[in-house]
Protein backbone atom coordinates (compact mmCIF):
# COMPACT_ATOMS: atom_id res chain seq x y z
CA UNK A 1 0.00 0.00 0.00
CA UNK A 2 2.31 2.97 -1.26
CA UNK A 3 -0.71 5.73 -1.45
CA UNK A 4 -1.34 5.60 2.83
CA UNK A 5 -1.70 8.07 5.20
CA UNK A 6 1.60 9.51 5.05
CA UNK A 7 1.78 9.55 1.40
CA UNK A 8 -1.59 11.37 1.60
CA UNK A 9 -0.28 13.91 3.69
CA UNK A 10 2.87 14.92 1.00
CA UNK A 11 0.32 14.56 -1.52
CA UNK A 12 -2.12 17.09 0.01
CA UNK A 13 0.63 19.76 0.71
CA UNK A 14 1.63 18.97 -3.00
CA UNK A 15 -2.16 20.09 -4.13
CA UNK A 16 -2.28 22.39 -2.05
CA UNK A 17 0.67 24.41 -2.30
CA UNK A 18 -0.22 24.73 -6.25
CA UNK A 19 -4.14 25.31 -6.06
CA UNK A 20 -4.66 26.67 -2.99
CA UNK A 21 -6.78 30.00 -3.45
CA UNK A 22 -7.63 28.86 -7.19
CA UNK A 23 -10.93 28.94 -9.17
CA UNK A 24 -12.69 25.67 -10.53
CA UNK A 25 -13.22 26.90 -14.31
CA UNK A 26 -14.03 22.74 -14.92
CA UNK A 27 -15.10 19.95 -14.53
CA UNK A 28 -15.14 16.74 -16.54
CA UNK A 29 -15.82 12.88 -15.57
CA UNK A 30 -13.82 10.91 -18.11
CA UNK A 31 -14.64 7.78 -16.57
CA UNK A 32 -17.01 6.01 -14.50
CA UNK A 33 -14.97 6.55 -11.29
CA UNK A 34 -12.60 9.35 -12.22
CA UNK A 35 -13.24 13.25 -11.81
CA UNK A 36 -10.80 16.00 -13.47
CA UNK A 37 -11.16 19.67 -12.07
CA UNK A 38 -9.36 22.49 -14.48
CA UNK A 39 -7.95 24.59 -11.75
CA UNK A 40 -6.82 28.55 -12.67
CA UNK A 41 -4.07 29.23 -10.35
CA UNK A 42 -1.01 30.73 -10.04
CA UNK A 43 -1.87 32.22 -13.49
CA UNK A 44 -2.21 29.09 -15.37
CA UNK A 45 -4.58 26.51 -15.48
CA UNK A 46 -3.87 22.91 -13.33
CA UNK A 47 -5.80 19.41 -13.82
CA UNK A 48 -6.84 17.51 -10.81
CA UNK A 49 -7.54 13.81 -10.95
CA UNK A 50 -9.76 12.69 -8.43
CA UNK A 51 -9.78 9.06 -8.74
CA UNK A 52 -12.22 6.77 -6.59
CA UNK A 53 -10.98 3.81 -8.77
CA UNK A 54 -10.94 0.23 -6.80
CA UNK A 55 -7.74 -0.49 -7.39
CA UNK A 56 -6.55 2.81 -8.35
CA UNK A 57 -7.36 5.41 -6.00
CA UNK A 58 -5.33 8.17 -5.74
CA UNK A 59 -5.48 12.02 -5.96
CA UNK A 60 -2.69 14.03 -7.72
CA UNK A 61 -2.05 17.02 -10.68
CA UNK A 62 -1.63 15.01 -14.23
CA UNK A 63 -0.40 16.14 -17.06
CA UNK A 64 -1.98 13.41 -19.06
CA UNK A 65 -4.98 13.62 -21.61
CA UNK A 66 -8.46 11.96 -20.70
CA UNK A 67 -11.28 11.61 -23.44
CA UNK A 68 -14.61 12.87 -22.33
CA UNK A 69 -17.87 11.14 -23.33
CA UNK A 70 -20.27 13.06 -25.06
CA UNK A 71 -23.00 13.05 -22.42
CA UNK A 72 -21.87 13.70 -18.66
CA UNK A 73 -22.50 11.64 -16.48
CA UNK A 74 -25.43 13.10 -13.85
CA UNK A 75 -22.69 12.78 -10.97
CA UNK A 76 -20.35 15.90 -13.33
CA UNK A 77 -23.49 17.56 -13.78
CA UNK A 78 -24.03 18.10 -10.26
CA UNK A 79 -20.48 19.08 -9.68
CA UNK A 80 -20.26 21.39 -12.43
CA UNK A 81 -23.93 23.30 -11.19
CA UNK A 82 -21.76 23.47 -7.52
CA UNK A 83 -18.41 23.64 -8.26
CA UNK A 84 -17.68 25.65 -11.48
CA UNK A 85 -16.63 29.31 -10.46
CA UNK A 86 -15.81 28.60 -6.68
CA UNK A 87 -12.56 29.18 -5.49
CA UNK A 88 -10.52 27.16 -3.28
CA UNK A 89 -10.08 28.19 0.65
CA UNK A 90 -8.54 25.62 1.82
CA UNK A 91 -6.80 21.67 1.31
CA UNK A 92 -6.70 19.48 3.91
CA UNK A 93 -5.75 15.98 5.02
CA UNK A 94 -8.62 14.37 7.77
CA UNK A 95 -5.99 13.09 10.32
CA UNK A 96 -3.74 11.31 9.04
CA UNK A 97 -6.12 9.01 7.13
CA UNK A 98 -6.41 8.43 3.42
CA UNK A 99 -9.16 11.36 2.85
CA UNK A 100 -8.42 15.30 1.47
CA UNK A 101 -10.78 17.67 2.01
CA UNK A 102 -11.42 20.99 -0.56
CA UNK A 103 -13.39 23.81 0.77
CA UNK A 104 -15.06 25.39 -1.35
CA UNK A 105 -16.74 28.74 -1.49
CA UNK A 106 -18.60 30.81 -4.29
CA UNK A 107 -22.29 32.19 -5.01
CA UNK A 108 -25.10 29.93 -5.96
CA UNK A 109 -27.31 30.50 -8.97
CA UNK A 110 -29.76 32.88 -6.15
CA UNK A 111 -26.66 34.77 -5.78
CA UNK A 112 -25.63 33.83 -1.91
CA UNK A 113 -22.44 32.83 -0.88
CA UNK A 114 -22.06 29.01 -0.57
CA UNK A 115 -19.46 26.49 1.03
CA UNK A 116 -18.93 22.78 -0.27
CA UNK A 117 -16.53 20.92 0.61
CA UNK A 118 -15.44 18.36 -1.79
CA UNK A 119 -13.83 14.90 0.14
CA UNK A 120 -11.99 12.09 -1.45
CA UNK A 121 -11.68 9.15 0.55
CA UNK A 122 -8.74 7.25 -0.54
CA UNK A 123 -9.49 3.24 0.38
CA UNK A 124 -9.03 0.90 -2.00
CA UNK A 125 -12.51 -0.64 -3.60
CA UNK A 126 -14.47 1.64 -1.05
CA UNK A 127 -12.99 4.64 -2.30
CA UNK A 128 -15.52 7.70 -2.86
CA UNK A 129 -16.04 10.89 -3.74
CA UNK A 130 -18.21 13.21 -2.11
CA UNK A 131 -19.73 16.57 -2.24
CA UNK A 132 -21.14 18.29 1.08
CA UNK A 133 -22.83 21.17 2.22
CA UNK A 134 -20.53 22.50 4.42
CA UNK A 135 -23.06 24.92 6.71
CA UNK A 136 -25.93 21.60 6.72
CA UNK A 137 -23.10 18.92 6.85
CA UNK A 138 -25.31 16.94 4.27
CA UNK A 139 -24.44 14.98 1.66
CA UNK A 140 -25.43 16.45 -1.57
CA UNK A 141 -24.24 13.49 -4.01
CA UNK A 142 -21.48 11.01 -4.26
CA UNK A 143 -19.95 9.23 -7.09
CA UNK A 144 -20.55 6.32 -5.03
CA UNK A 145 -23.71 5.45 -3.38
CA UNK A 146 -23.88 3.10 -0.01
CA UNK A 147 -26.91 2.50 2.21
CA UNK A 148 -27.14 1.07 5.25
CA UNK A 149 -27.99 -2.13 4.18
CA UNK A 150 -24.01 -2.14 2.47
CA UNK A 151 -22.45 -0.17 5.45
CA UNK A 152 -24.54 -0.40 9.09
CA UNK A 153 -21.89 2.44 10.60
CA UNK A 154 -22.92 5.39 7.67
CA UNK A 155 -24.68 6.11 4.39
CA UNK A 156 -23.44 7.78 1.56
CA UNK A 157 -26.53 9.16 0.41
CA UNK A 158 -28.18 12.19 -1.37
CA UNK A 159 -29.46 13.77 2.23
CA UNK A 160 -27.62 12.00 4.68
CA UNK A 161 -25.14 14.00 7.16
CA UNK A 162 -21.96 13.47 6.30
CA UNK A 163 -19.96 11.17 8.94
CA UNK A 164 -16.44 10.67 8.37
CA UNK A 165 -15.14 6.76 8.54
CA UNK A 166 -14.73 5.22 12.10
CA UNK A 167 -11.61 6.46 13.70
CA UNK A 168 -8.75 3.69 13.93
CA UNK A 169 -7.86 4.65 17.53
CA UNK A 170 -4.21 4.93 16.44
CA UNK A 171 -1.26 7.04 17.50
CA UNK A 172 -0.01 9.74 16.10
CA UNK A 173 3.42 8.91 14.46
CA UNK A 174 4.64 13.44 14.58
CA UNK A 175 3.94 13.31 18.13
CA UNK A 176 5.47 9.93 19.13
CA UNK A 177 8.77 10.32 21.49
CA UNK A 178 10.92 7.08 21.33
CA UNK A 179 9.71 5.83 25.02
CA UNK A 180 5.82 5.46 23.18
CA UNK A 181 7.51 3.42 20.86
CA UNK A 182 8.97 1.36 23.25
CA UNK A 183 5.63 0.86 25.03
CA UNK A 184 3.73 0.55 21.73
CA UNK A 185 6.12 -2.09 20.89
CA UNK A 186 6.73 -6.06 21.55
CA UNK A 187 10.10 -6.67 20.39
CA UNK A 188 10.10 -10.33 21.92
CA UNK A 189 6.87 -10.77 19.55
CA UNK A 190 8.52 -10.34 16.32
CA UNK A 191 6.87 -9.14 13.52
CA UNK A 192 7.71 -5.84 14.42
CA UNK A 193 6.57 -3.77 11.06
CA UNK A 194 3.22 -4.83 11.69
CA UNK A 195 3.31 -3.93 15.21
CA UNK A 196 4.28 -0.25 13.85
CA UNK A 197 1.46 -0.85 11.27
CA UNK A 198 -0.87 -1.44 14.11
CA UNK A 199 -0.15 1.02 16.09
CA UNK A 200 0.95 4.04 14.41
CA UNK A 201 -1.68 6.27 12.15
CA UNK A 202 -0.71 6.68 8.48
CA UNK A 203 1.51 3.72 8.63
CA UNK A 204 1.56 0.97 5.99
CA UNK A 205 3.75 -1.95 5.52
CA UNK A 206 5.60 -0.26 3.39
CA UNK A 207 7.25 2.77 5.16
CA UNK A 208 7.39 -0.53 8.37
CA UNK A 209 9.33 -2.18 6.58
CA UNK A 210 11.79 0.95 5.91
CA UNK A 211 12.02 1.61 9.24
CA UNK A 212 12.97 -2.23 10.47
CA UNK A 213 15.31 -2.57 7.41
CA UNK A 214 17.46 0.92 8.53
CA UNK A 215 17.40 0.21 12.19
CA UNK A 216 19.51 -2.77 11.05
CA UNK A 217 19.31 -5.26 14.13
CA UNK A 218 16.10 -3.80 15.37
CA UNK A 219 15.75 -3.62 18.63
CA UNK A 220 14.48 -0.85 21.65
CA UNK A 221 16.96 1.37 20.65
CA UNK A 222 17.82 1.04 17.11
CA UNK A 223 14.06 0.79 15.65
CA UNK A 224 12.69 3.87 17.69
CA UNK A 225 15.53 6.33 16.39
CA UNK A 226 15.20 4.63 12.93
CA UNK A 227 11.56 5.09 12.79
CA UNK A 228 10.93 9.09 14.08
CA UNK A 229 13.78 9.59 11.67
CA UNK A 230 11.53 8.37 8.57
CA UNK A 231 8.60 10.39 10.47
CA UNK A 232 11.08 13.40 10.90
CA UNK A 233 12.05 13.21 7.14
CA UNK A 234 8.37 13.44 6.46
CA UNK A 235 7.28 16.54 8.65
CA UNK A 236 10.62 18.68 6.87
CA UNK A 237 9.49 17.68 3.84
CA UNK A 238 11.92 16.22 2.52
CA UNK A 239 10.53 14.13 0.06
CA UNK A 240 12.33 12.10 -2.43
CA UNK A 241 9.53 11.20 -5.57
CA UNK A 242 10.53 7.59 -6.11
CA UNK A 243 9.83 4.45 -8.04
CA UNK A 244 11.64 1.44 -7.52
CA UNK A 245 11.68 -2.24 -8.82
CA UNK A 246 10.09 -4.97 -6.11
CA UNK A 247 11.00 -8.23 -8.08
CA UNK A 248 8.84 -8.08 -11.31
CA UNK A 249 6.83 -4.84 -9.86
CA UNK A 250 7.13 -1.45 -9.23
CA UNK A 251 6.57 0.56 -5.96
CA UNK A 252 5.98 4.09 -5.69
CA UNK A 253 6.88 6.49 -2.69
CA UNK A 254 7.81 10.06 -1.58
CA UNK A 255 11.04 8.47 0.31
CA UNK A 256 13.98 6.76 -0.99
CA UNK A 257 13.24 3.03 -0.46
CA UNK A 258 16.38 1.42 1.34
CA UNK A 259 14.72 -1.83 1.89
CA UNK A 260 13.95 -2.38 -2.30
CA UNK A 261 16.95 -3.44 -3.58
CA UNK A 262 15.73 -3.10 -7.53
CA UNK A 263 16.31 -0.08 -10.06
CA UNK A 264 15.40 3.08 -8.85
CA UNK A 265 14.10 6.13 -10.37
CA UNK A 266 13.69 9.87 -9.18
CA UNK A 267 11.08 12.63 -10.17
CA UNK A 268 10.28 16.14 -9.57
CA UNK A 269 6.82 15.84 -8.28
CA UNK A 270 4.54 13.61 -6.53
CA UNK A 271 2.45 13.85 -9.05
CA UNK A 272 4.97 13.21 -11.82
CA UNK A 273 5.57 10.22 -10.52
CA UNK A 274 2.37 9.25 -10.62
CA UNK A 275 1.68 9.75 -13.67
CA UNK A 276 4.75 7.75 -14.56
CA UNK A 277 3.76 4.91 -12.42
CA UNK A 278 -0.29 4.70 -13.58
CA UNK A 279 0.84 5.11 -17.25
CA UNK A 280 -1.81 2.58 -19.11
CA UNK A 281 -2.49 1.10 -15.72
CA UNK A 282 -5.77 2.23 -15.26
CA UNK A 283 -6.27 2.79 -19.14
CA UNK A 284 -6.15 -0.90 -19.24
CA UNK A 285 -8.07 -1.34 -16.48
CA UNK A 286 -11.04 -0.03 -18.19
CA UNK A 287 -10.15 -1.23 -21.48
CA UNK A 288 -10.60 -4.26 -20.27
CA UNK A 289 -13.86 -3.75 -18.54
CA UNK A 290 -15.01 -1.65 -21.77
CA UNK A 291 -13.65 -4.71 -24.17
CA UNK A 292 -14.78 -7.81 -22.51
CA UNK A 293 -17.00 -9.12 -25.20
CA UNK A 294 -14.61 -8.54 -28.04
CA UNK A 295 -11.75 -9.75 -26.14
CA UNK A 296 -13.47 -13.51 -25.43
CA UNK A 297 -14.65 -13.34 -28.69
CA UNK A 298 -11.16 -12.78 -30.33
CA UNK A 299 -10.21 -15.31 -27.75
CA UNK A 300 -12.50 -17.72 -29.11
CA UNK A 301 -11.72 -17.48 -32.94
CA UNK A 302 -7.72 -18.05 -31.93
CA UNK A 303 -8.39 -21.05 -30.26
CA UNK A 304 -10.71 -22.37 -32.82
CA UNK A 305 -8.76 -21.53 -35.74
CA UNK A 306 -5.49 -22.91 -33.55
CA UNK A 307 -7.79 -26.12 -33.41
CA UNK A 308 -8.70 -25.92 -37.04
CA UNK A 309 -5.28 -25.85 -37.82
CA UNK A 310 -4.09 -29.15 -36.03
CA UNK A 311 -7.19 -30.77 -37.94
CA UNK A 312 -6.24 -30.10 -41.34
CA UNK A 313 -2.69 -30.75 -40.27
CA UNK A 314 -3.85 -34.41 -39.41
CA UNK A 315 -6.07 -34.93 -42.74
CA UNK A 316 -3.07 -33.82 -44.69
CA UNK A 317 -0.54 -36.42 -43.05
CA UNK A 318 -3.68 -38.64 -44.36
CA UNK A 319 -3.21 -37.79 -47.46
CA UNK A 320 -0.07 -38.87 -47.88
CA UNK A 321 -1.21 -42.73 -47.73
CA UNK A 322 -2.82 -41.89 -50.98
CA UNK A 323 0.56 -43.31 -52.65
CA UNK A 324 0.45 -46.61 -50.51
CA UNK A 325 -3.28 -46.91 -52.17
CA UNK A 326 -2.39 -46.41 -55.71
CA UNK A 327 0.31 -48.80 -54.77
CA UNK A 328 -2.22 -51.66 -53.55
CA UNK A 329 -4.71 -51.21 -56.66
CA UNK A 330 -1.74 -51.93 -58.92
CA UNK A 331 -0.61 -54.61 -56.65
CA UNK A 332 -4.10 -56.04 -56.66
CA UNK A 333 -5.11 -55.92 -60.41
CA UNK A 334 -1.61 -57.24 -61.18
CA UNK A 335 -2.46 -60.29 -59.08
CA UNK A 336 -6.71 -60.83 -59.90
CA UNK A 337 -5.93 -64.05 -60.51
CA UNK A 338 -4.83 -65.44 -57.05
CA UNK A 339 -8.00 -63.57 -55.84
CA UNK A 340 -11.13 -64.96 -54.70
CA UNK A 341 -14.07 -63.37 -53.31
CA UNK A 342 -14.75 -63.94 -49.55
CA UNK A 343 -11.06 -63.20 -48.98
CA UNK A 344 -9.91 -60.84 -45.69
CA UNK A 345 -6.42 -60.27 -47.06
CA UNK A 346 -3.92 -60.90 -50.09
CA UNK A 347 -0.21 -61.55 -49.65
CA UNK A 348 1.23 -60.36 -52.90
CA UNK A 349 5.36 -59.64 -54.27
CA UNK A 350 5.96 -55.95 -54.46
CA UNK A 351 8.00 -55.97 -57.82
CA UNK A 352 8.16 -52.33 -57.76
CA UNK A 353 10.63 -52.99 -54.85
CA UNK A 354 13.94 -53.98 -55.58
CA UNK A 355 13.85 -56.38 -52.91
CA UNK A 356 10.73 -57.81 -54.14
CA UNK A 357 9.67 -57.58 -50.42
CA UNK A 358 5.86 -59.27 -49.96
CA UNK A 359 3.29 -57.13 -49.14
CA UNK A 360 0.15 -57.97 -47.22
CA UNK A 361 -3.09 -56.07 -48.61
CA UNK A 362 -6.32 -55.74 -46.59
CA UNK A 363 -9.58 -57.26 -48.73
CA UNK A 364 -13.15 -56.97 -48.22
CA UNK A 365 -14.76 -60.20 -48.21
CA UNK A 366 -17.74 -58.26 -49.90
CA UNK A 367 -16.23 -57.31 -52.71
CA UNK A 368 -15.14 -58.65 -55.80
CA UNK A 369 -11.37 -58.98 -57.04
CA UNK A 370 -11.72 -56.14 -59.66
CA UNK A 371 -13.95 -54.33 -57.14
CA UNK A 372 -11.40 -54.50 -54.04
CA UNK A 373 -8.13 -53.08 -56.73
CA UNK A 374 -10.92 -50.22 -57.57
CA UNK A 375 -11.81 -49.28 -54.18
CA UNK A 376 -7.94 -48.42 -53.18
CA UNK A 377 -7.62 -46.50 -56.60
CA UNK A 378 -10.76 -44.68 -55.31
CA UNK A 379 -9.08 -43.86 -52.12
CA UNK A 380 -5.71 -42.96 -54.20
CA UNK A 381 -7.97 -40.44 -56.20
CA UNK A 382 -9.58 -38.32 -53.61
CA UNK A 383 -6.19 -38.24 -51.45
CA UNK A 384 -4.86 -36.56 -54.64
CA UNK A 385 -7.76 -33.94 -54.94
CA UNK A 386 -7.89 -33.80 -51.22
CA UNK A 387 -4.39 -32.39 -50.65
CA UNK A 388 -4.43 -29.39 -53.07
CA UNK A 389 -7.86 -28.44 -51.17
CA UNK A 390 -6.12 -28.98 -47.35
CA UNK A 391 -3.42 -27.25 -47.99
CA UNK A 392 -5.29 -24.39 -49.67
CA UNK A 393 -7.34 -24.52 -46.58
CA UNK A 394 -4.58 -24.54 -44.16
CA UNK A 395 -3.17 -21.19 -45.38
CA UNK A 396 -6.68 -19.51 -45.09
CA UNK A 397 -6.60 -20.62 -41.64
CA UNK A 398 -3.03 -19.86 -40.69
CA UNK A 399 -4.21 -16.07 -42.07
CA UNK A 400 -7.54 -16.37 -40.06
CA UNK A 401 -5.52 -16.99 -37.08
CA UNK A 402 -2.67 -14.26 -37.45
CA UNK A 403 -5.14 -11.70 -38.31
CA UNK A 404 -7.17 -12.48 -34.97
CA UNK A 405 -3.66 -12.85 -33.22
CA UNK A 406 -2.95 -9.50 -34.45
CA UNK A 407 -6.42 -8.19 -33.06
CA UNK A 408 -5.75 -9.48 -29.53
CA UNK A 409 -2.30 -7.42 -29.42
CA UNK A 410 -4.16 -4.47 -30.20
CA UNK A 411 -6.68 -4.99 -27.42
CA UNK A 412 -3.47 -4.88 -25.32
CA UNK A 413 -2.32 -0.85 -25.98
CA UNK A 414 -5.85 0.29 -26.97
CA UNK A 415 -7.90 3.20 -25.46
CA UNK A 416 -11.53 3.32 -25.25
CA UNK A 417 -11.48 4.83 -28.78
CA UNK A 418 -9.71 1.98 -30.52
CA UNK A 419 -11.85 -0.92 -29.12
CA UNK A 420 -14.82 1.16 -30.82
CA UNK A 421 -12.86 1.10 -33.89
CA UNK A 422 -11.78 -2.60 -33.66
CA UNK A 423 -15.63 -3.77 -32.47
CA UNK A 424 -16.60 -1.71 -35.82
CA UNK A 425 -14.11 -3.82 -37.97
CA UNK A 426 -15.31 -7.01 -36.54
CA UNK A 427 -19.19 -6.00 -37.39
CA UNK A 428 -17.45 -4.92 -40.96
CA UNK A 429 -15.85 -7.97 -41.48
CA UNK A 430 -19.32 -10.00 -40.66
CA UNK A 431 -18.03 -11.70 -37.85
CA UNK A 432 -20.02 -9.78 -35.29
CA UNK A 433 -23.45 -8.94 -35.14
CA UNK A 434 -23.79 -4.73 -36.18
CA UNK A 435 -26.11 -3.15 -33.21
CA UNK A 436 -28.50 -0.45 -33.96
CA UNK A 437 -27.38 2.90 -32.34
CA UNK A 438 -29.12 5.48 -30.94
CA UNK A 439 -28.24 9.00 -31.55
CA UNK A 440 -26.36 10.63 -34.40
CA UNK A 441 -24.30 8.38 -36.69
CA UNK A 442 -20.31 8.62 -37.35
CA UNK A 443 -19.98 10.54 -40.61
CA UNK A 444 -19.07 8.02 -43.50
CA UNK A 445 -15.90 9.65 -44.24
CA UNK A 446 -14.81 9.86 -40.76
CA UNK A 447 -10.68 9.59 -40.45
CA UNK A 448 -9.63 7.66 -37.63
CA UNK A 449 -7.48 9.14 -34.96
CA UNK A 450 -3.88 8.37 -35.05
CA UNK A 451 -1.35 8.20 -32.13
CA UNK A 452 0.82 11.35 -32.47
CA UNK A 453 4.71 11.08 -30.89
CA UNK A 454 7.49 14.09 -31.19
CA UNK A 455 11.34 12.57 -32.15
CA UNK A 456 13.94 14.19 -30.19
CA UNK A 457 14.47 16.16 -33.13
CA UNK A 458 11.15 17.53 -33.60
CA UNK A 459 10.08 15.00 -36.36
CA UNK A 460 6.36 13.83 -36.00
CA UNK A 461 5.70 10.25 -35.55
CA UNK A 462 2.60 8.62 -36.34
CA UNK A 463 1.46 5.10 -34.72
CA UNK A 464 -1.15 3.33 -35.33
CA UNK A 465 -3.06 1.15 -32.53
CA UNK A 466 -5.25 -0.71 -34.58
CA UNK A 467 -6.29 -2.16 -37.99
CA UNK A 468 -8.73 0.66 -39.26
CA UNK A 469 -5.78 3.10 -38.00
CA UNK A 470 -2.92 1.07 -39.86
CA UNK A 471 -4.27 1.20 -42.90
CA UNK A 472 -5.56 4.72 -43.06
CA UNK A 473 -1.78 5.53 -41.53
CA UNK A 474 -0.09 3.56 -44.44
CA UNK A 475 -2.70 3.47 -47.53
CA UNK A 476 -4.07 7.14 -47.17
CA UNK A 477 -2.14 9.36 -44.85
CA UNK A 478 1.52 8.52 -45.33
CA UNK A 479 3.18 10.10 -48.16
CA UNK A 480 5.31 7.96 -50.82
CA UNK A 481 9.10 8.61 -49.50
CA UNK A 482 8.25 8.76 -45.73
CA UNK A 483 9.77 6.03 -43.58
CA UNK A 484 7.64 3.16 -42.27
CA UNK A 485 8.32 0.87 -39.24
CA UNK A 486 6.76 -2.51 -38.36
CA UNK A 487 8.05 -5.53 -36.50
CA UNK A 488 9.38 -8.17 -38.12
CA UNK A 489 7.16 -11.40 -38.23
CA UNK A 490 5.43 -9.70 -35.17
CA UNK A 491 1.66 -8.42 -35.06
CA UNK A 492 2.23 -4.66 -34.31
CA UNK A 493 1.67 -1.50 -34.91
CA UNK A 494 2.14 0.35 -38.01
CA UNK A 495 4.78 3.31 -37.72
CA UNK A 496 5.48 6.40 -39.84
CA UNK A 497 7.81 9.08 -39.56
CA UNK A 498 6.89 12.16 -41.11
CA UNK A 499 10.49 12.51 -42.66
CA UNK A 500 11.59 11.42 -46.18
CA UNK A 501 15.48 11.18 -44.94
CA UNK A 502 14.98 10.97 -40.78
CA UNK A 503 17.98 10.66 -38.39
CA UNK A 504 19.38 7.70 -37.34
CA UNK A 505 18.28 8.45 -33.50
CA UNK A 506 14.93 9.31 -35.25
CA UNK A 507 14.84 6.13 -36.62
CA UNK A 508 15.32 4.35 -32.86
CA UNK A 509 13.01 6.17 -31.61
CA UNK A 510 10.26 5.20 -34.00
CA UNK A 511 11.51 1.30 -33.79
CA UNK A 512 10.96 2.01 -29.94
CA UNK A 513 7.05 2.57 -30.60
CA UNK A 514 7.20 0.30 -33.25
CA UNK A 515 8.32 -2.53 -30.78
CA UNK A 516 6.36 -1.16 -27.98
CA UNK A 517 3.03 -0.87 -29.32
CA UNK A 518 3.55 -4.67 -30.64
CA UNK A 519 2.64 -8.65 -29.34
CA UNK A 520 7.13 -8.70 -28.21
CA UNK A 521 6.32 -5.27 -25.62
CA UNK A 522 7.44 -7.60 -23.03
CA UNK A 523 10.72 -8.89 -25.03
CA UNK A 524 14.04 -7.45 -25.25
CA UNK A 525 16.03 -6.69 -28.92
CA UNK A 526 13.23 -7.09 -31.15
CA UNK A 527 13.53 -7.07 -34.62
CA UNK A 528 11.67 -4.04 -36.27
CA UNK A 529 11.99 -3.39 -40.08
CA UNK A 530 11.61 0.06 -41.49
CA UNK A 531 11.44 1.19 -45.45
CA UNK A 532 9.70 3.43 -47.61
CA UNK A 533 6.21 3.67 -47.59
CA UNK A 534 6.50 3.11 -52.04
CA UNK A 535 7.93 0.01 -50.75
CA UNK A 536 4.25 -1.25 -49.08
CA UNK A 537 1.82 -2.67 -50.48
CA UNK A 538 -1.97 -4.23 -49.66
CA UNK A 539 -3.03 -6.72 -51.16
CA UNK A 540 -6.01 -7.56 -53.07
CA UNK A 541 -9.34 -8.99 -50.69
CA UNK A 542 -6.18 -9.27 -47.59
CA UNK A 543 -8.02 -8.80 -44.32
CA UNK A 544 -7.77 -4.79 -42.46
CA UNK A 545 -4.03 -3.94 -41.34
CA UNK A 546 -2.21 -6.62 -43.53
CA UNK A 547 0.44 -5.87 -45.87
CA UNK A 548 3.66 -7.06 -47.70
CA UNK A 549 6.53 -4.84 -48.07
CA UNK A 550 10.03 -5.47 -49.48
CA UNK A 551 13.87 -3.27 -49.36
CA UNK A 552 13.53 -3.19 -45.86
CA UNK A 553 16.36 -2.84 -43.16
CA UNK A 554 16.48 -4.61 -39.86
CA UNK A 555 17.05 -3.08 -36.43
CA UNK A 556 17.38 -4.67 -32.87
CA UNK A 557 15.15 -2.19 -30.35
CA UNK A 558 14.41 -3.07 -26.51
CA UNK A 559 11.01 -1.15 -26.00
CA UNK A 560 11.07 1.46 -23.70
CA UNK A 561 8.28 2.79 -21.51
CA UNK A 562 10.07 5.81 -20.38
CA UNK A 563 11.10 6.50 -24.03
CA UNK A 564 7.29 6.35 -25.31
CA UNK A 565 6.04 8.58 -21.97
CA UNK A 566 8.87 10.95 -23.20
CA UNK A 567 8.10 11.45 -26.70
CA UNK A 568 4.82 11.50 -26.17
CA UNK A 569 5.42 14.06 -23.22
CA UNK A 570 7.32 16.35 -26.48
CA UNK A 571 3.98 16.90 -27.99
CA UNK A 572 2.78 19.01 -25.10
CA UNK A 573 6.03 21.01 -24.84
Amino acid sequence: MSFDGLFTKAMTEEIASLLKGGRINKVHQPYKNEVILVVRAGGKNHKLLLSAHPSYSRVQMTEESYENPKEAPMFCMLLRKHLEGYTIENIYQYELDRMIIFEVKGRNELGDVSQKQLIIEIMGRHSNIVLVDKERNMILDSIKHVSHAVNSYRAILPGQEYKAPPAQEKNDPFEATEDDIRKNIDFNAGKLDRQLVAHFSGVSPLVAKEAVYRAGLANSTTLPTAFLKIIQEISEQKYVATIKQDGNKEVFYMLSLEHLTGNQRTFSSLSEMLDRYYFGKAERDRVKQKSQDVERFITNEIEKNSKKIGKLERTLKDTERGEQYQLFGELLTANLYQMKKGMKEIEVVNYYDEEQSVVTIPLDPLKNPSDNAQKYFSRYQKSKNAVGVVQEQIEKTKLELAYFEALHQQLQSASPRDIEEIREELQEEGYIRQKKKKGMKKPANAKPQLETYYATDGDLIFVGKNNKQNDYLTNKFARRDEIWLHTKDIPGSHVVIRNEAPSEKTIKEAAVLAAFFSKAKQSSSVPVDFTQVRHVKKPNGSKPGFVIYDHQQTIYITPDADTVIRLKEAEKE
